[in-house]
């Protein structure tokens, strides 16, 4: 499996009809931000998908803070964007890797079968001067076919049973300090989800790009290769570069807690390990 395409690889099809690019940047602290940069200028060719309005779906009690969107309407999202079942797709983002591998596990889960994230992102190619505009694409009509991948999702139920019954490796995505409980700057709990690991989603790059499949396997040399794995973050969103990266090291039984944490801590019921409460 490999996930990623270069952006020498790219710059050869931008005139190509079935390739379909996908601007998805992004930031959670100004969820304008990535539609403003798009606005002002993208990789040539490019639509955008904006991660909270097309990438999610309605913020609810449960679900977490970005739940996954209905597949109804994704199917239709999709659409709008000129994605069909045959185009190949190129996903990209500033470079941090997870706001494009949102698209890329979504667009898997909905079962695309050629979908592929720019390495590097529009970082590396601005920087070696590849083409960039500010216009807008026409988007032609196609039709999606959804054929849901359920393989690929845990839900809270699948998290409880595998918290409660251990026959899973649960990793948890996030910083340090936020597994430990140490801080939490947006959850309302801080804290991990009990029998959690913590594999933090940024070291799986290197200088701005994913690391290689080799290095991802060594990366996650303590799980044996026929784990269960479930994956999950604060709201499933940086989670999904560690699920890429598990699934470039050969793991195979790899799935995503979509909710993840926010979701996690939204029934009152569950309980939450920290730093603290390990020591005891």
């Amino acid at each position: 499996m490999t996930a990623f395409i270069e952006k020498d690889w790219l710059l050869d099809r931008l005139n190509d009809s079935n390739v379909v690019i996908v601007d998805c940047r992004f930031q959670l602290s100004d969820p304008e931000k990535g539609k403003e940069l798009y606005l002002k200028s993208h990789i040539k060719g490019a639509n955008y998908l904006h991660m909270e309005d097309d990438l999610s779906g309605n913020v609810e009690k449960h679900g977490g803070r970005h739940p996954l969107p209905k597949p109804d309407d994704f199917k239709k999202i999709l659409e709008n964007a000129g994605i069909s079942n045959d185009n190949m797709v190129v996903a990209y983002d500033g470079g941090e890797g997870s706001f494009a591998g949102r698209l890329w596990w979504l667009l898997k889960f909905a079962g695309h079968q050629h979908v592929y994230i720019l390495n590097g992102g529009y970082k590396e190619w601005t920087e070696a001067n590849y083409p960039i505009d500010d216009c807008i694409p026409t988007v032609r009509n196609t039709h999606y076919e959804m054929d849901l991948q359920s393989n690929m999702l845990a839900s809270v139920e699948d998290v409880r049973s595998a918290v409660t019954s251990g026959d899973h490796v649960i990793i948890d995505s996030r910083e340090q300090k936020r597994y430990l409980g140490i801080e939490e700057p947006i959850d309302k709990k801080a804290g991990h989800i009990p029998t959690a690991v913590n594999y933090v989603w940024t070291d799986g790059f290197k200088d701005g790009k994913f690391k290689s499949a080799y290095e991802q396997e060594r990366r996650f040399a303590d799980i044996d290769k026929d784990a269960k794995i479930i994956v999950y973050c604060g709201s499933g969103i940086t989670a999904t570069p560690n699920y890429i990266a598990l699934k470039e090291a050969g793991y195979e039984n790899v799935k995503l807690y979509g909710g993840s944490f926010s979701d996690w801590i939204s029934y009152d019921e569950h309980e939450v390990e920290t730093k603290l409460n390990n020591e005891k």
